[in-house]
């Protein structure tokens, strides 16, 4: 929607222009840009009131948005590096210098090593179909370029509730006014998904319990009505030790169980082991709260357990999702409005994969091999080795702040012979190691069709103003750098929203979901609700999961092809397992576990270099209990090093109660340039894979903190 010109008390005329935010949240909020008529300049950002999930608002990360748009270190032309990697020397070059260098390296690569040395990374900086979906597949489908895994979030869980149920489908956010239990298990929606706050607070007013399940006093769990503390990677066994409960105690839904599950026996014979005792003793809560957990759980009607993706960053985070995503199946929850599992609302809706990527074209070789973006440093210094990685083009990411192991991805960025090709809106972290850096638009400044995964709203982003400099869109790059290297398919050079529309239509060839959605009524209205037949809008009512037995399998055989159980169990991450530590070793090095969070501030990396946000977001931290900072000798507000296997980095000391002994928090997002020593938390944690579909593990991270000047003594020594 672009509405007529307004009049504004200036006088100067103005425009309004709907869209949406991409950024990697739940939300997905409708916005609105008012632009002046006169120079086309955005005036103000406010959320959509017309949208019926976010009505109005925007977070504290987006409302600044302008901020962003119009940053003074914008990047508006290309430029080419100039000296050392890093050094951060560049001169300008025209868009046609760079494309037609682009496509001349990469055709050298490809004559010398092959198409599979060439690796798009890209993850979530900006979601959307068409700047992230067909960005990511047509051109480097059609070149045969390395895949890439993008395993870096929520890999494990949502194929662990895939597997389990089906599918990935959540019930409406509004429908947690029904619940009369909510557990809001390792995730902070105060902070993650604001927008599902106002619908908690209206369930606790009508009587609602809300129980947070989390090892930090987050913003979401002080306003809790109970907080549960399990030790970091436990909650799985936590999980199961409350089906133990629900078995031992005849608090399952036995009925519901026989008629809709796979696998209800071999799950309550494989709880039996996990008693009050033995999980309070690996988790850390008391056994008495346990069970008073259980009873709750499995005495109230409707009991909703929603859960995000921070709690499967283990080693072990596979099982964990799939020991969270039975417990509902265990007390007949499912299909229940106001009840049941809400992780994600993705799955409602698949872009169909051929529209999107067009891989069975004939002109399109086989994808040649898949590298996992969490093991980007090792794969840059040598664990993809047939061929090598020579070239490296990077959007919508910024790895070097973003990923585990920062420092390896560094060393790996700082090898001569790979030739990086950067398109970004700012010099990122990432970008300082580019060859070649390319101005890329805001969301103010191109089109794209978005769907939530916290909702069940479809969303069109219409550009509100003329793209900045030389910038271009993710898409308009592409395209530019097809026709360089020769490629005449029409789907890599078709127009944005004509890509939007074939996209559109063969995915609504099978997705009832979308019959009342067309690209006209999208642009009218901003954003339109998925459709369901009457009684179908509560996911799994009529007891029928797209599964291959038809039913939630609770024991879910094709695991084992993933080389897991296929029922639900627990073990400890290998990182903790192998740094057991003997009582003699000292307090200053008695190892903590870190979990790097999300920001409140920041979205991941994106809108950590606003400097408004910066400052409300803090000089960068970590925050240790009080008993571990006396420990070692550490107050609050003094400077330490955080210190893995992997490397370190220095942060301010938060002594606080809101974590518990034997743990650190630091959250994520920072800009390491923008830190005090050019480092940030990934510096520290691991890029080992988890149990299930190459997920990430930041949060199995052990780490020594140390006051800083101590550590300056040490190296003295």
């Amino acid at each position: 929607m672009t509405a007529p010109a307004l009049p504004r008390p200036d006088g100067a005329a103005t425009r309004l222009v709907r869209g949406t935010c991409p950024h990697d949240c739940p939300d997905t909020c409708g916005m609105v840009t008012e632009v002046r008529v006169a120079d086309g300049r955005a005036l103000r950002v406010t959320g959509d009131p017309d949208h019926p999930v976010t009505k109005g608002w925007i977070c504290a990360k987006v409302r600044p948005y302008l901020d962003r748009v119009y940053h003074p270190d914008r990047l508006t032309h290309p430029l080419r590096r100039v000296g050392p990697k890093g050094g951060g020397r560049w001169e300008r070059v025209s868009w046609d210098e760079a494309i037609a260098e682009i496509a001349e390296r990469w055709r050298a690569i490809i004559a010398e090593h092959g198409a599979a040395a060439i690796l798009p990374y890209s993850y979530s900086g900006t979601l959307g179909l068409l700047q992230l979906a067909v960005c990511n597949t047509r051109l480097w489908n059609r070149m045969g370029a390395s895949g890439l895994e993008r395993s870096i979030c929520g890999a494990a869980a949502e194929t662990a509730v895939a597997m389990t149920y089906g599918a990935r489908w959540a019930p409406d956010p509004a429908d947690l006014v029904h619940s009369r239990l909510i557990l809001i298990w390792g995730h902070n929606p105060a902070t993650t998904s604001p927008h599902a706050v106002p619908m908690l607070r209206e369930a606790q007013r009508r009587g609602a319990e809300v129980v947070v399940i989390d090892p930090r006093r987050t913003l979401t769990a002080r306003s809790a009505d109970l907080h549960l503390r399990p030790r970091p990677s436990t909650d799985g066994a936590l999980a199961l030790g409350l089906m133990h409960v629900l078995f031992a105690e005849g608090l399952h839904d036995e009925p519901w169980l026989r008629a809709h599950t796979v696998g209800w026996e071999g799950l309550r014979d494989r709880v039996a082991a996990y008693t009050p005792a033995r999980v309070a003793e690996i988790t850390g809560i008391d056994a008495g709260q346990i069970v008073g957990l259980a009873r709750r759980y499995g005495t109230t009607r409707p009991a909703l357990l929603k859960f995000a993706d921070g709690v499967q960053r283990h080693g072990n985070g596979g099982q964990t999702a799939r020991a969270l995503a039975c417990l509902p199946a265990v007390v007949g929850q499912v299909g229940v409005r106001g009840g049941g599992l809400f992780y994600s609302t993705g799955g409602y809706v698949d872009w169909d994969a051929e529209a999107v990527g067009h891989a069975a074209d004939p002109a399109c070789p086989p994808t040649p091999r898949v590298v996992n973006m969490n093991r980007l440093g090792a794969a840059l210094a040598g664990e993809v080795s047939d061929p090598p990685l020579k070239s490296l083009y990077v959007f919508n990411a910024n790895p070097v702040a973003a990923a585990p192991n920062a420092g390896k991805i560094v060393e790996g960025l700082r090898r001569d012979d790979l030739f990086t090709v950067v398109h970004e809106l700012f010099p990122t972290d990432t970008a300082d190691y580019a060859d070649l850096l390319l101005p890329a638009t805001s969301q103010l400044e191109q089109v794209d069709l978005h769907k939530a995964y916290g909702h069940r709203q479809l969303s069109l982003n219409q550009p509100a103003i003329a793209p900045l400099g030389e910038a271009k869109s993710n898409w308009d790059t592409i395209r530019l750098l097809a026709a360089a290297m020769g490629y005449d398919e029409p789907w890599l050079r078709q127009d944005g929203e004509d890509v939007l529309a074939e996209v559109l239509a063969a995915t609504k060839a099978t997705t009832p979901s979308l019959r009342d959605v067309t690209l006209d009524r999208l642009r009218a209205e901003g954003t339109v609700p998925l459709a369901f037949p009457p009684g179908g809008d509560v996911p799994f009512a009529d007891g029928v999961f797209p599964t291959p037995s038809g039913r939630l399998e609770l024991r879910c055989d094709a695991l084992a092809a993933h080389g897991l159980d296929p029922l639900p169990e627990w073990e400890q991450p290998a990182e903790f397992a192998a740094s057991r530590q003997p009582s003699a070793v000292s307090p200053q090095e008695a190892g903590l576990v870190l979990i790097s969070g999300a920001s409140h501030h920041f979205v991941t990396t994106s809108m950590a270099n606003l400097p408004g946000l910066e400052r409300k977001e803090g000089t960068p931290f970590v925050e240790l209990n009080p008993a571990d900072a006396a420990a070692r000798g550490i107050a609050h507000g003094d400077d330490v090093a955080v210190t893995s296997d992997r490397g370190n980095c220095t942060l301010r000391a938060v002594v606080t109660e809101d974590v518990p002994p034997g743990v650190a928090v630091a959250p994520k997002g920072r800009w390491a340039k923008r830190s005090p020593d050019g480092r940030n938390v990934n510096w520290t944690t691991s890029d080992a894979l988890g149990d299930l579909a190459g997920q990430s593990t930041f949060h199995s991270n052990r780490v020594t903190v140390r006051p800083v000047t101590q550590t300056v003594a040490l190296a003295a020594d």
